[in-house]
């Protein structure tokens, strides 16, 4: 019996000392989501995304467009409508492997392949066209909501109008209040 008990802690430990994914959490006033990162598939994505966090950028924005059975946005305007000054563009990594599925993250772009910055979406619905293919490079998915899909499900079904010219922006303001990477032991669903 005390050497199973031994051995279940020795693979306990084992397990411990296994790195982790990390995770961030957004506060909003709709209620948090957790993100579960994927650095492996996508180490530009992250890193960047991560500066951002740590750098409080995100402390203030809004989701600023919401289209039902599509995504949700955020992450490059204040609550004013104002664009938020950003870091440099990265370079794009759809041909990473992962999928746009519902609930993936995702960096946001411009028509230029290699123009994400602060901007980000989460997928709403399996969204097989933003996919790295022939016909388009994609739009890179670097991590996952693992906790507060019901948050994410009532920001999608937020009424919006037009805002500063432009469309799908909810009509009352989903702000992020704080984003801050969390132990992985923190994290509960």
């Amino acid at each position: 019996m005390t050497k199973i008990l031994i051995l279940a802690l020795i693979i306990l430990a084992g397990g411990l000392m296994m790195a982790e994914n990390p995770q961030v959490v957004l506060n909003t006033n709709y209620g948090d989501i957790t993100l579960e990162l994927y650095p492996e598939k996508a180490p530009i994505s992250v890193a960047n995304f991560l500066q951002y966090v740590n750098d409080g950028f995100y402390s203030g924005v809004v989701f600023h467009r919401v289209i039902a059975g599509f995504m949700i946005q955020t992450g490059g305007f204040g609550i004013d409508g104002s664009r938020k000054e950003t870091l440099s563009p990265i370079k794009n990594e759809a041909d990473n492997g992962l999928s746009n599925d519902y609930g993936t993250i995702a960096m946001a772009r411009t028509n230029a392949v290699d123009s994400a910055t602060s901007q980000f979406f989460i997928n709403v619905k399996d969204n097989d066209f933003l996919n790295n293919s022939g016909r388009n490079f994609g739009y890179s998915v670097f991590g996952k909501a693992i906790a507060g899909l019901d948050v994410i499900k009532k920001i999608e079904a937020s009424p919006t109008a037009s805002k500063k010219g432009m469309g799908d922006w909810p009509v009352e303001d989903i702000i992020i209040t704080g984003a801050s990477v969390v132990e992985t032991q923190e994290v509960t669903e």
